[in-house]
């Protein structure tokens, strides 16, 4: 098994590829949405989104994918390895072809008929549609290639690679801008291209390093039974999950417009860039919850679990408080036209993002026993009562920002029956959570917030840069040592201590 040291090394590659992509991402998010304009850009998403609405076939595969590569890695399994790479291989090619009948026919239909876009973009839009159909195939069968790295640890090739792809990113994006077609049409070809050349990459590396990755056709129909059994029950929560965010792209289409589309991509993006920064971190860990489960050290992976929740939510929050209070200075700096709603939406949207922080690695340690039926009905169908709670509250309140409310009150729902399952999938005493992580986590959220009202009273908004890179300073130091005296035992507050000094001795 790997050590913690194989978890701060692979942790670090990633978060040295997001801050790269974070820094490419936010400069080109501009140019796309300023080439475009709201409408295109709404349009982009939109439609796009539509094609991932079939993503809850390829998700729940996806889990069980990396559950099963990391399983067998951590039972020192390697025939299995083989088998259930290849396996799941072929899963994965069935599910592109079954996507792409779907895609084009009744996804082909509800682009065309059932959407609120101009006339005059539908051409357009039917473009994006078709080259997000290919795109999203390619990443499809890509799957088990990325799981293998994953479950290898191979953090690095991971983050060489997402360095690669942002580049290519930019360029496309340089190029867009001074394009003279219809760069809507443009910019989902170009985008597609980047895909293939990724979808390449990770193939020919894994194909020279691992050799289970090596083609070779296996049937075996028990296996193939179990591994479409576990991601069968994965399939209501995916199917939920789609629920939730494609399913209130559309609605926010229906009732308000292109435009609000326009606000919700913008938000998704802001949420996946701060989420970016816990989530490198999870996926460091993932492997290793999974690992030490199977090879029956209960105890280190429910460790793991608990800790990665409390550190990857106080992460997260140092992140979040400063851009809360200098949002609206941040959003008019980044972008030349910030869509309506876009703040509104981002403020409630961390704060959703917050608490998802906290049931992410419980997810994983649920995962790791296999024992998921019962789990993926129920919390599955608590997230997908997402959608039609939306929808009511569209149709009777008329504001958009309550698409949050239904969010929110859903997510800390799903935590406790989340807690509920690691209790009775893993034969564990939970009250430690409560205890050490969520009463924590309460306490320093509440002085955060008592900080935040201050921060309103006692400063005036930003007029400059100087002012907001100071106050932004200010709050995240405060927050780091309400975090450190609160939040961290005595022991963690050590072990932060100890990594950072020796960081610092390496560097001289």
């Amino acid at each position: 098994l790997s050590t913690n040291k194989t978890i701060a090394k692979n942790t670090l590659f990633l978060y040295f590829r997001m801050f790269l992509t974070m820094g490419v991402g936010l400069y080109t998010s501009r140019l796309v949405l300023d080439a475009l304009g709201v409408v295109d850009y709404g349009i982009y998403g939109l439609v796009g989104g539509i094609v991932s609405m079939f993503a809850f076939l390829n998700s729940a595969m996806a889990s069980a994918t990396q559950r099963y590569l990391s399983f067998d890695i951590g039972k020192k399994d390697w025939d299995r390895l083989q088998k259930t790479f290849n396996a799941t291989l072929n899963i994965h090619i069935l599910i592109a072809i079954v996507i792409l009948i779907l895609a084009e026919t009744i996804g082909l239909w509800f682009v065309n008929t059932q959407l609120e876009i101009p006339q005059e973009r539908m051409y357009a839009a039917n473009w994006v549609y078709q080259f997000s159909i290919f795109a999203f195939i390619l990443n499809v069968i890509q799957v088990p290639y990325n799981a293998l790295l994953f479950a290898r640890e191979h953090m690095s090739v991971y983050a060489y690679v997402s360095i690669l792809e942002t580049v290519l990113k930019l360029a496309i994006v340089l190029y867009l801008v001074q394009a003279d077609s219809d760069k809507l049409i443009l910019y989902s070809i170009l985008t597609f291209g980047v895909a293939f050349v990724i979808r390449m990459t990770y193939q020919i590396y894994c194909r020279k390093r691992f050799p289970e990755s090596k083609y070779k056709f296996y049937w075996n129909k028990a296996y193939y039974k179990e591994l479409l059994s576990y991601s069968g029950w994965n399939l209501f929560g995916n199917i939920a999950a789609v629920a939730r965010g494609q399913g209130s792209n559309i609605l926010l289409n229906l009732f308000f417009g292109p435009v609000l589309n326009a606000a919700y991509g913008i938000t998704v993006m802001v949420q996946g860039i701060i989420g970016n920064f816990v989530s490198n971190f999870q996926v460091a860990v993932n492997p290793q919850i999974v690992k030490n489960y199977a090879a029956g050290q209960k105890q280190a992976s429910l460790n793991l679990m608990y800790k990665s929740s409390k550190f990857s939510f106080f992460g997260m929050l140092i992140l979040v408080v400063p851009l809360l209070v200098n949002l609206e200075y941040v959003m008019n700096l980044w972008l030349k036209e910030v869509p309506p709603y876009a703040i509104e939406f981002i403020q409630l949207a961390l704060i959703y993002s917050l608490i998802e922080t906290l049931s992410n690695p419980l997810m994983s340690g649920i995962q790791a026993t296999g024992k998921i039926k019962k789990y993926q009905v129920v919390v599955g169908a608590l997230v997908f009562m997402n959608f039609p709670l939306i929808w009511l509250l569209f149709k009777f309140t008329n504001l958009p920002i309550s698409l949050y409310w239904s969010y929110l009150l859903i997510s800390i729902v799903s935590l406790f029956f989340r807690l509920y399952y690691v209790k009775h999938l893993m034969k564990v005493n939970i009250k430690h959570f409560f205890s050490k992580v969520l009463l924590r986590v309460i306490i320093v959220s509440l002085s955060v917030l008592a900080l935040y009202f201050l921060i309103g009273i006692y400063f005036v908004e930003n007029e400059n840069f100087i002012l907001f890179l100071l106050k932004t300073i200010i709050i995240v130091a405060t927050v780091f040592l309400i975090i450190s005296i609160i939040g961290l035992t005595q022991g963690e507050r050590r072990f932060v201590l100890h990594t950072v000094q020796s960081k610092i001795k390496s560097k001289i």
